[in-house]
């Protein structure tokens, strides 16, 4: 990149505001295809001791980076730094929850993409909704569907308990998610299960996206959600279930609020 050129990420980042889902996911896209310079608190590049600043935004951690060699020069960072893929260091901060933090020198604050988000860039932002997510107990009355799957799940014995969930994402179309909570996840118990959707979903109104969630994911935010407000509606130990928990929030995901100054530590 030429001197004084701005890089994709950039480009995006000048538009990303609040509310403004559209320039955010433009700018997650940009990261993934693109570049950061990750600001080093110990250690020098490829070593061993190497670790990434990290600073805390509204209770959650992120590892701050800039975007180009002006922005690393503007930022006055005076110890080493490593320039990777943004997918890159997207897989190696979400396991562990961290997020990362554009530039935080910057007027205003800078962006701060959180590790849901992370994740999103790391496996692909095609297989998981754009948040934030507004999460709650499905209101739309389906009772064929809900007895259907029911029955379908008590033949399937790999299926434990069976939750739902109405998903809007920020951008893209609301959906009803099942979250499948299953005794084991070999081939054979996926396929038998891929089977007991494909046998239920015929009875769904026309134009009702139906999707389907693990709850042993322990990074998908719908999961996390169901786990912690949403019983079951199929249990194999009471067959039947019972109602759903009242609905809560569903955490931090989607671009947060700037920092009203940073400081830098070892993440």
């Amino acid at each position: 990149m030429s001197a004084g050129a701005e890089s994709g990420v950039e480009q995006v980042l000048r538009q990303v505001a609040p509310g403004r889902y559209d320039a955010y996911e433009a700018l997650l896209r940009a990261v993934a295809e693109g570049r950061v310079w990750m600001l080093l608190w110990h250690g020098e590049p490829g070593s061993p001791e190497a670790q990434y600043g990290n600073m805390e935004v509204e209770g959650l951690g992120y590892a701050p980076c800039v975007t180009s060699a002006q922005e690393l020069a503007a930022s006055g960072w005076n110890r080493s730094h490593e320039v990777v893929s943004g997918r890159t260091v997207a897989a190696s901060l979400y396991p562990d929850r961290w997020g990362l933090w554009l530039n935080p020198h910057a007027p205003g604050g800078g962006v701060g993409i959180p590790w849901a988000d992370l994740r999103r860039i790391a496996e692909g932002m095609e297989r998981l909704p754009a948040g934030p997510l507004r999460l709650s107990e499905p209101a739309v009355e389906i009772p064929q569907f809900y007895a259907l799957l029911g029955q379908n799940a008590h033949r399937t014995p790999v299926v434990r308990t069976l939750r739902r969930a109405w998903v809007q994402p920020a951008l893209g179309t609301p959906y009803l998610c099942i979250g499948l909570d299953l005794y084991d996840s070999s081939p054979a118990a996926v396929e038998a299960v891929r089977q007991m959707m494909q046998q239920s979903v015929g009875v769904v109104p026309e134009g009702l996206p139906v999707s389907t969630v693990s709850m042993a994911d322990e990074y998908d935010p719908v999961a996390l959600w169901m786990r912690a407000h949403a019983r079951p509606f199929f249990d194999r130990d009471v067959y039947g279930g019972g109602a759903a928990a009242p609905a809560g929030p569903s955490g931090a995901y989607g671009y947060p609020q700037p920092p009203q100054g940073w400081q830098a530590g070892a993440y």
